[in-house]
């Protein structure tokens, strides 16, 4: 069996080798060739005494799908919480109390044809890139291919894989308008990645810049209250949210209520999820009796063809990125596996120690 660090994830997959290898997931998920649990958070009242108000958390979840040939389980031993910024605004945090300032999440794979365990991985990295590729899918499937002006909510390590998948599924856009509620951490951000891509990129103080004037406007934050008025959204946009209740309290969300209800087309990543978590802003269009539960579609079933695409320039359309699945780390996990032992990456430790000889 194989362990593998961060640092050796990242030497080996790219971009391009996570969104294909999450498309052909999400294709072979809306085929039932694919199979997901719904994400799980378990709280528990133990708190962190350096950290008051941080308490325990263990998440789970799990899925594998037939081309990877493997199950992924996913877990997550957290510390997590909510911290109030300078100006207000109030964002989910994990806490590094680990030994040595650390975190603790790790990806299990197992062959679903020998049972062995294959790998255990650090699920950072593959975290990052599979939600970046995630919402990249949804926006070039939703979104208007001509699209100039992006606005990006977020200056954070999420923020950054959404840029960097932004500009390859749609390299048109030629100006990015950031905004998140810490001035210096925007300014920081603009420069930088303005500096690494040649793009114009830059910060703006309110957050109606980075809406108004925007084709496609971008959430990728540990927001708890929504990120903009969706009055601001003008005809055509294209809108992608990351974050949606997930259980825990309070509930979190990035797009209010008037921006579902606008919307002419939304489509989640998982219809299981959005009742599994009570998710009120994906369902609430519902409620409300503006929409059918049938006019929600899942990506899969918008890749397959089953669900309808954008038909008009002026839509609102908005992808809800709104759960992790165990699915998208059996998948980038094997694809992560097989290039890692291509290079000779990793730590082998025998296999025979996981195997019992006794029924379980």
């Amino acid at each position: 069996m194989l362990i593998l660090n961060n640092n050796e994830i990242e030497q080996v997959l790219t971009l391009e080798e996570c969104l294909d290898a999450l498309e052909v997931a999400y294709r072979e998920y809306a085929q039932r060739l694919a199979g997901n649990r719904p994400r799980n958070h378990t709280p528990f009242p133990v708190e962190d005494k350096r950290y008051p108000g941080f308490h325990f958390r263990f998440k789970t979840q799990e899925g594998g799908n037939l081309s990877s040939g493997v199950w992924a389980v996913r877990i997550t031993s957290d510390m997590a919480g909510f911290e109030t910024l300078a100006n207000g605004v109030k964002r989910r945090r994990l806490i590094p109390a680990a030994p040595g300032g650390r975190f603790v999440g790790l990806v299990t794979l197992y062959s679903m044809t020998t049972l062995e365990p294959l790998a255990v991985m650090h699920d950072s990295y593959m975290q990052k890139l599979r939600v970046g590729a995630t919402s990249a899918i949804g926006m070039r499937e939703l979104a208007n291919p001509d699209a100039k002006v992006a606005g990006l909510f977020g200056a954070g390590w999420q923020a950054e894989a959404h840029l960097r998948y932004l500009f390859m599924v749609l390299p048109r856009i030629e100006e990015v308008r950031v905004y998140s509620p810490t001035p210096a951490h925007r300014r920081a951000f603009a420069e930088e990645w303005a500096s690494k891509t040649g793009k114009r990129i830059v910060a703006v103080d309110h957050p109606r810049d980075a809406v108004r004037g925007c084709q496609i406007v971008t959430c990728a934050t540990a927001a708890v209250d929504p990120c903009l008025d969706g009055s601001w959204i003008e005809p055509g946009t294209h809108l992608t949210a990351i974050t949606s209740p997930d259980g825990t309290l309070p509930p979190r969300r990035e797009l209010d209520d008037t921006a579902f209800d606008r919307a002419d087309l939304i489509v989640v990543l998982s219809k299981e999820q959005i009742s599994h978590d009570s998710q009120i802003d994906i369902s609430g269009p519902v409620d409300r009796g503006l929409k059918s539960w049938e006019q929600i579609g899942e990506l899969g079933d918008l890749l397959v063809g089953r669900f309808p695409s954008r038909s008009r320039r002026d839509q609102i359309t908005i992808f809800a990125n709104n759960t992790g699945m165990g699915l998208q780390f059996a998948a980038v996990g094997a694809r992560a596996l097989a290039l890692a032992e291509a290079k000779g990456l990793g730590h082998q430790v025998p296999t025979e120690w996981f195997l019992e000889e006794t029924t379980p």
